[in-house]
């Protein structure tokens, strides 16, 4: 099964994902508090595929995601906002993110997104 590292620096946000992937099969290889830890990791895991939260301490997801992106071009990040952050996402994705999630997160949204990026 796919390998995930959650980057998020709530840990209940991170928590609650975490369940959510492993209960469906995913590993969950590592965890990220901020877009930082999130470019070490991701350098260090190489995850199948990362969800990324867009604002942290730091460094915020979306340069985390152009970062990452720039090391490994074919990278699958999904970005997870609150709502009202529209505009954000469209940054994310402009960034090189393949898709986003809500929050509060629905089980099965965040399988759908997951699926569809991986292309399963």
């Amino acid at each position: 099964m796919a390998s995930v590292l959650i980057v998020d620096d709530a840990a209940f946000m991170r928590m609650m994902l975490k369940d959510i992937l492993v209960k469906n099969g995913y590993e969950v290889v590592g965890e990220a508090v901020n877009g930082a830890d999130a470019v070490e990791k991701y350098r260090e895991l190489q995850p199948d595929i990362v969800t990324m939260d867009i604002t942290m301490p730091e460094m915020d997801g979306i340069t985390a995601v152009k970062n990452i992106r720039a090391m490994d071009p074919a990278a699958n990040i999904i970005m997870c906002s609150a709502m009202g952050q529209q505009p954000m996402v469209l940054e994310a994705i402009q960034a090189g993110a393949k898709d986003f999630v809500v929050k509060p997160f629905q089980a099965d949204r965040v399988m759908e997104s997951i699926k569809r990026v991986l292309g399963n």
